[in-house]
């Protein structure tokens, strides 16, 4: 065993030979203090020995340490094993704690960054986005309206990491809207938030759920403790008188331009047996089957994934209205092709439409339905009010509540339903839809009811 005063020029010279692995040079101050020698590096170690086994440990490069440095080590070391601790299992569980000190702020900075990234407010974005990639453009915008008035403007609540919103939070965004008078807003709020929280509850789990909801790491739904709140009823129906006011303002009684696309668009909704303005808006010139005089609409409203075929075989009336529409829309793309030098395109073109690009916004059309309210005066009503209208005139004609519901698409789901009821019920809407035609004749003529209509007999 070489010993001798290490120095840093005996350091800096001492070297391994070329027929060894490693070389030792021992200290003579500090004992237990070696410099190991390598082909390429060289180090302080400290060897001792607890309990009769041979204890050896690094203490670091000799560029790294200066030797005093290195003494005081050995010395310390040294201490430990006289009070019977191997250096090595100190050394072992510092390595340890630095380790689970380095995963802490690891965590701590994913936690943070999961904080100002899955907020309530991405939630609800994320939540819309879904919505829209799911087709339902309809309550996609609903949904995001209600989230940028009610949730978005209370920073506070809206850039809270959304795993950490609480009851507390839910109810006061609820409240405020409420106690602001609107009772439907309320509710409304209620049920969205409620359907993201859910939604992104279910995402590790249901594959059918897009994965960007997984990261907000949603365990519960804070909105379950939160009342539902009821949503009041519809009472408003339109008289024979109204109606009639309703149809000449559409029909334009007077004018020699005749009705605007938005008065048809109202129109052929009444006369097709109240059906919803947003399915028709998206009817293609396609969808009609002059040889039957059949619409087809597309009902995705509800949980739907995919929507429903929804067939109108129309009466001789509506099926007009519907032909004309067809050709105005092959017309004016046949001009517009002639002008830009170009085939027509005639698949696929929107029976509503004011340049043929797009369909007709809703909007619009509610908006005209608004216009027109206002111009009959009296009690204010809406579209959700013409169509409850129609149906409440349907049943007074003895139509079954069961054609009622095929008719106007809705309350149809359940087992029976979706599983085992197949029949079309063409003919029986068929024949809902000529007598309602009558009625509606009957009224523009301020007649109560023509003779040659029969009351259908209840199913």
């Amino acid at each position: 065993m070489q010993r001798e005063r290490l120095t840093p020029d005996r350091i800096r010279r001492f070297t391994c030979s070329n027929d060894a692995k490693q070389a030792f040079l021992w200290d003579t101050e500090a004992p237990r203090l070696a410099v190991r020698a390598t082909a390429g590096a060289k180090s302080f170690i400290f060897e001792s020995k607890l309990d009769r086994r041979t204890i050896r440990v690094t203490i670091g490069d000799v560029r790294a340490w200066n030797l005093d440095d290195a003494r005081t080590e050995a010395r310390r070391l040294q201490t430990l094993v006289d009070q019977g601790t191997d250096p090595r299992e100190q050394k072992r569980e510092r390595i340890a704690a630095a380790e689970a000190k380095r995963a802490a702020a690891e965590a701590a900075k994913g936690e943070a960054e999961r904080q100002s990234r899955y907020t309530l407010r991405a939630l609800c974005n994320a939540y819309v986005a879904r919505l829209e990639r799911a087709g339902k453009a309809k309550s996609a915008a609903s949904t995001r309206s209600a989230f940028k008035c009610h949730v978005f403007p209370h920073a506070e609540i809206a850039d809270t990491p959304a795993r950490a919103v609480t009851a507390h939070q839910i109810a006061a965004l609820v409240r405020r809207v409420r106690e602001a008078g609107k009772e439907r807003a309320a509710g409304v709020l209620r049920s969205y938030l409620s359907a993201a929280f859910n939604t992104a509850k279910r995402a590790p789990f249901d594959s059918a759920l897009p994965a960007d909801l997984i990261p907000f790491g949603i365990e519960h739904n804070p909105v379950d403790v939160i009342p539902a709140i009821a949503v009041q009823r519809g009472e408003r129906t339109l008289s024979a008188g109204e109606l009639r006011a309703y149809i000449g303002h559409l029909l334009r009684i007077g004018h020699e331009t005749g009705p605007e696309l938005a008065d048809v668009a109202l129109l052929l909704a009444l006369y097709a047996g109240g059906q919803r303005m947003a399915q028709l808006l998206r009817a293609k010139a396609g969808d009609f089957d002059q040889d039957t005089a059949t619409l087809r609409l597309w009902d995705g409203k509800g949980k739907r994934t995919q929507p429903r075929e929804h067939l109108l075989p129309l009466a001789p009336l509506a099926a007009r209205m519907v032909a004309s529409l067809v050709e105005r829309a092959k017309a004016r793309e046949t001009d517009r092709a002639k002008a830009e030098g170009r085939a027509p395109e005639l698949a696929g073109l929107w029976l509503f439409s004011t340049h043929g690009r797009v369909a007709m916004n809703p909007e619009t059309v509610s908006n005209r339905a608004a216009e027109i309210c206002a111009a009959i005066g009296g009690e204010h009503f809406t579209l959700r009010d013409i169509r409850r209208t129609v149906e409440t005139m349907l049943a007074g004609l003895g139509i079954s509540k069961d054609t009622r519901a095929q008719l106007l698409s809705h309350g149809i789901s359940g087992v029976q339903a979706a599983h085992y009821d197949r029949h079309a019920y063409t003919n029986e809407k068929r024949a809902a839809l000529v007598a309602w035609e009558a009625r509606l004749e009957a009224i523009r003529q301020a007649e109560k009811q023509p003779a040659n209509v029969r009351r259908l007999r209840a199913a």
